[in-house]
Parts: C-alpha cells; sequence; structure tokens
C-alpha cells in the first residue's frame, strides 16, 4: 500500500509529496513564461511567444465574458497564473509515478517497525509516493479556492461595500442564512470539483495499472481523456474564480 510521505513538525502535519510538487509545478509555469518572454519578437515570434499570447487572449476573453475590462484587466494575471499552474499541476500525474519501498522503519514519516512487521504478515507492502498531481491533494486546492473566496470577500467590502452588503439580505432579510450558506458552498464547490475529479482520475490509473499487459490500452485511452479532464478543470476553476470576483466588484442586482 501507497503512504503519503507526511513529517510532523509543532504539531503540523506536511505532505512532503505535495510541497515537492508544488515547487515543481512553480518551476514549470515560469520556465514556460520566461521562455515564452525572453526573445519577444513582432516579425517572428516563437513557439512559446505564441502559445503565451494564446493564453493571454484566452484568458482576457474569460474575463471579458465575465466583467467589464476596465475592472477587470486587474486581474488578467491572475487568470494566467491560476490556469496556467492548475493545467500543469493536473498533468504531472500522469506521466508516472515515484514510489519507494519502505523495508525499514522510517520514524520521520510515523512508518513503525509495528507497521512494517503487521504489512508483511498481511502480505502486503508498504511505500512512499513521493510523484502525484499537487492538485489531487485537497489541501492544495481548498488553500487555492480559500484564497480565491477572501479575496472576493475583500475586494466586495473594500471596493463596492453597499452593494456587497446587500446582496446578503436579498430579495428578502429572511434569505440572509441562505445566501451566507451559498457563499460557504462556493469555497467547498471550487475546491473539491478540482480535488475530485484530479484524484479520482490518479486513482484509476493506479488501478489500470494492476492490469499489467490488457490494461495498456485502456492506459492510454484514459490518459488522453485526463488531458482533456485537467484542461477543463483548470478552465472551470479560473472562469468561476472570475465569476465570483465579478460578483464582488460589479455594482448591480445580480448577484
Amino acid at each position: 500500500m501507497h503512504e503519503l510521505p507526511i513529517i510532523e513538525l509543532g504539531g503540523i502535519r506536511f505532505d512532503l509529496s505535495s510541497i515537492i510538487m508544488i515547487v515543481i509545478t512553480s518551476v514549470i509555469v515560469f520556465v514556460i513564461a520566461r521562455l515564452g518572454t525572453s526573445r519577444l519578437s513582432v516579425d517572428k515570434p516563437g513557439k512559446m511567444q505564441n502559445f503565451l499570447e494564446w493564453v493571454v487572449e484566452f484568458v482576457t476573453g474569460l474575463i471579458a465574458s465575465t466583467m467589464d475590462m476596465k475592472k477587470g484587466k486587474s486581474f488578467l494575471m491572475l487568470g494566467i497564473t491560476l490556469i496556467m499552474f492548475i493545467f500543469v499541476g493536473n498533468m504531472l500525474g500522469l506521466p508516472f509515478g515515484l514510489v519507494f519501498e519502505v523495508t525499514e522503519p522510517l520514524p520521520l514519516f510515523g512508518i513503525t517497525a509495528e507497521e512494517l512487521h503487521h504489512a508483511h504478515d498481511a502480505g502486503k507492502h508498504i511505500a512512499l509516493a513521493f510523484w502525484k498531481s499537487p492538485t489531487a491533494d485537497v489541501s492544495v486546492t481548498m488553500g487555492l479556492a480559500f484564497m480565491v473566496i477572501v479575496m472576493s470577500h475583500f475586494l466586495g467590502l473594500t471596493k463596492n461595500t453597499h452593494h456587497y452588503l446587500k446582496h446578503y439580505v436579498e430579495p428578502h432579510w429572511a434569505m440572509f442564512p441562505l445566501n451566507v450558506i451559498k457563499e460557504i458552498s462556493k469555497l467547498l464547490t471550487l475546491g473539491l470539483r478540482l480535488f475530485g475529479n484530479i484524484y479520482a482520475g490518479e486513482v484509476l490509473i493506479s488501478v489500470i495499472l494492476m492490469a499489467g499487459f490488457v490494461g495498456i490500452l485502456p492506459l492510454i485511452v484514459w490518459q488522453g481523456f485526463s488531458v482533456f479532464v485537467g484542461a477543463i478543470q483548470a478552465f472551470v476553476f479560473t472562469i468561476l474564480t472570475m465569476v465570483y470576483l465579478s460578483q464582488a466588484i460589479e455594482h448591480g442586482d445580480d448577484h
């Protein structure tokens, strides 16, 4: 069975695999951005420049579909960062995994000799999984969702105070509890939707791999489908982010 390499510091549990994969994802996104902007050219743009220009245009279209671009242009870099980070993160768990079998007790990761003994008696082995999609970790996706929700509420309170507070008691003050629940549900649905789709995809890949040679064709098909799912989930997270920000800062009655 696969265990996560979790260490505990000051009573707080840290998943090393998630931390490592977040760093790797960030580095990949930075390298892509650097390659696409290092040699900018108007006459002969390179492939990476063309790709980044397409991403910018795509995200600009997403923002324009949810709010006035006079206000939305300030969120352009946020949208680009989100969609690239989430897409790259979604893809990292598809090509391969990195698992180390544990043969000796590892107190640092909470693996004791007794646990190893029980696993051995049951005919199982314990392995630490270090490579996965960072978005297959609920703490990562909920962290991203929490950042977006906090940002939307902060902007609503500071940039659009009257309309933001008013929407909690619309169309009647008795709707206040339901409107609060709606705001809480945004956090849960935004984070859990991304986590559920990516985690389920990686679990299914693990199941298919157990089939050995017979599972090669299904694995190829499912990985192709997973690329599509990963792209859709990056798009959905980004567009919902812009919708929530728009609802918080735009004046109007469509909250």
